[in-house]
């Protein structure tokens, strides 16, 4: 209990201390115009109250990430704990913060436009493709998800098929209409029953006497049952994302600062709805090393039901909160990936409108970028949904740590702290350049080559990076000297 209390103690901290810090080293400009109002069009530019962006954010990264990653780190055991916290406070919030923030500066361009501006054309160019498709297997992802719980709830009444048409046709309209229309509106019911979930799930293992394992020196080991195919780094960091850094995040983040009416709120909106996605992960990571008796037993459980997370949340929903809170907590579970789902796709047709500089105020303009996506999307539900995650996993990660670099740079070019991003930016590239080589999905390399590549290669990004601030060093000088 105890390890559970400090880690949520220190992500609130780190709201109300190192949110702070980095919006400081950022700097804002209260008086300034935010696109919402200079680049209006009813439509994606909308200016909103900064509590609504800050559910509709929280709600549209919050997929199922914070929850089946959670439960899914959790078979680590305690070590899990250490990277939600640490993760969300250094990397993931920090990450979310200068991605809206940037946005906000480049008149709500796409995080894909942001990337071109600070690491060249040729990287912009490679992440249009690479971020569309990212997007395109979100929404995919997060169409099987949903469906498979709402079949569950109603057997032999409504099946999967159905419920992914119906999940389609909500998808269809919420990247169609302007965001005031649906997201705006209906989040607020969506944000409650994923409030009541994750509250009502942590207060219920309390009051039952369920002990939530310690992080101690003894506990600072892998429980994984495979723990040689799946040690801790680089695998926990892949599969914990969302609810410590997620590159999806970025994706978000442009779309709310589009609807940001005052750059002093992107603080609540975008660190702080990151950390409030910290403590969703905490809750379930906690639930899941606990609920079945042990990390032990939910490794059995895991193993037992092929990977399957829905399996774990509908037995701890129904056992904890009864039948009709079971219900609602699956419905709060429902929810989050459904409202990233749709916001992916949306990110996507923004993304490709950005690239061919085609308006989106025109109905028929929407029309004709979203419906190639949504037939690739369908297309991709049709494979197994345990390996377009394993694929979206790394992808998600890849992301995120390209956008870190970028923040990096940007920092450099604006004279500010650049050691804020740069650390987690190294971290990162570590941790995708190991799992590339070691993972099944990649080369399946053993694990030293794999740790000497990644440390080899983040190595080589570091001294690049140092080797590009001497030159922009010498330009600064020469352009001074004019």
């Amino acid at each position: 209990m105890i390890t559970f209390f400090v880690s949520l103690i220190i992500l609130i901290l780190g709201y109300i201390f190192y949110s702070r810090i980095v919006e400081r080293i950022d700097g804002i400009d209260a008086t300034r115009e935010t696109p919402a109002y200079s680049m209006k069009d009813g439509v994606d530019y909308l200016p909103l109250p900064w509590w609504r962006i800050f559910l509709i954010q929280f709600l549209n990264i919050a997929g199922l990430g914070p929850i089946f990653g959670a439960i899914a780190g959790a078979m680590w055991g305690p070590v899990a704990f250490l990277w939600i916290v640490l993760g969300s406070v250094f990397a993931g919030a920090v990450h979310d913060y200068f991605s809206g923030m940037l946005s906000i500066k480049h008149r709500g361009l796409s995080i894909t436009e942001i990337v071109g501006i600070y690491l060249g054309k040729g990287t912009k160019q490679l992440m249009r493709g690479f971020t569309v498709i990212l997007m395109i297997i979100v929404g995919a992802v997060f169409i099987m998800g949903p469906a498979k719980i709402l079949a569950g709830l109603t057997p032999g009444a409504l099946s999967i098929t159905f419920w992914v048409w119906v999940v389609f046709v909500y998808y269809l309209l919420a990247t169609m209409l302007p965001i005031d229309k649906i997201i705006g509106r209906f989040y607020p019911i969506f944000g409650f029953a994923l409030v009541f979930m994750a509250l009502g799930l942590i207060i219920a293992l309390f009051v039952k006497g369920y002990q939530i394992p310690e992080l101690n020196l003894a506990n600072i080991t892998n429980f994984h049952s495979g723990a040689d195919k799946f040690p801790i780094f680089p695998m926990l960091f892949i599969t914990i994302a969302c609810g410590a850094i997620s590159g999806f995040h970025a994706t978000q983040s442009p779309l709310m600062a589009r609807c940001l009416t005052n750059e002093k709120y992107g603080r609540r909106v975008f660190y702080g709805a990151m950390i409030t996605e910290g403590v969703v992960a905490l809750i379930w990571a906690a639930i899941g090393m606990s609920f079945f008796g042990g990390i032990r037993e939910l490794n059995d459980v895991m193993n037992a039901n092929n990977g399957n997370a829905a399996f774990i949340v509908n037995e701890i929903s129904n056992s904890l909160l009864g039948t009709l809170g079971g219900v609602l907590a699956l419905l709060g579970v429902v929810a989050a990936p459904i409202t990233s789902g749709d916001t992916a796709f949306r990110s996507a047709r923004l993304i490709v409108a950005d690239f061919l500089r085609v308006e989106q105020k025109s109905i028929k303009n929407r029309l004709l970028i979203s419906i190639p996506l949504f037939v690739i999307g369908f297309l991709l539900t049709q494979i197994d949904f345990s390996i377009i995650w394993r694929y979206f996993a790394w992808s998600n990660q890849t992301l995120a740590t390209v956008v870190l670099w970028t923040i990096t740079v940007y920092l450099l070019k604006e004279q500010k702290f650049y050691w804020i991003t740069l650390v987690p930016a190294v971290f990162m590239t570590a941790v995708i350049t190991t799992y590339l080589m070691f993972a099944p999905e990649g080369f399946s390399l053993s694990k030293e080559i794999s740790y000497s590549v990644g440390g080899a290669v983040s190595a080589l990004a570091l001294a690049s990076f140092f080797v590009y601030r001497r030159a922009h060093k010498k330009i600064k000088v020469k352009q001074a000297a004019y």
